[in-house]
């Protein structure tokens, strides 16, 4: 059994999280700037065994797909034709941005660290992923 990544796709910077190898606990790996992300996968692909990637799908208040929907789409249809033994699954990520910061708020950390635009992206990669195993679980 392979791991799952998830993908908090941005414009300037992904959060990418990753599960065990049992596929049981997701834990934030790192933040990578979005024109270095394709470098970043074949590297960690080529050291670690990933059978699934979770892309977040950015759906608004009134289920309407945001803008950077199609950045997204474009980013799939390129992983999908550099990847294709991965398997590619969507998720819901609304709040995940909102819940993140509340979650490094409540860590203690300092006002700095709380801040930081890439802590907030790779928590919220954790966040879905962890929702999206919790939902396969059932």
């Amino acid at each position: 059994m392979g791991k799952i990544m998830a993908v908090d796709y941005g414009k300037k910077r992904c959060g990418i999280a990753v599960t065990d190898e049992l596929q049981i606990i997701a834990s934030g790996l790192q933040t990578v700037e979005t024109v270095e992300l394709f470098p970043f996968l074949t590297g960690y692909f080529a050291q670690n065994r990933v059978e699934a990637i979770v892309v977040g799908l950015p759906i608004d208040l009134k289920g309407n797909l945001s803008e950077i929907e199609q950045e997204i789409s474009g980013f799939i249809e390129k992983f999908k034709l550099q990847f294709p033994e991965i398997e590619v699954y969507r998720f819901d990520e609304r709040f995940t941005s909102k819940m993140a910061s509340f979650f490094i708020s409540q860590s203690g950390k300092n006002k700095k660290k709380r801040e930081e635009k890439g802590l907030v992206d790779k928590v919220s990669a954790t966040l879905i992923l962890q929702n999206f195993l919790e939902q396969k679980q059932k």
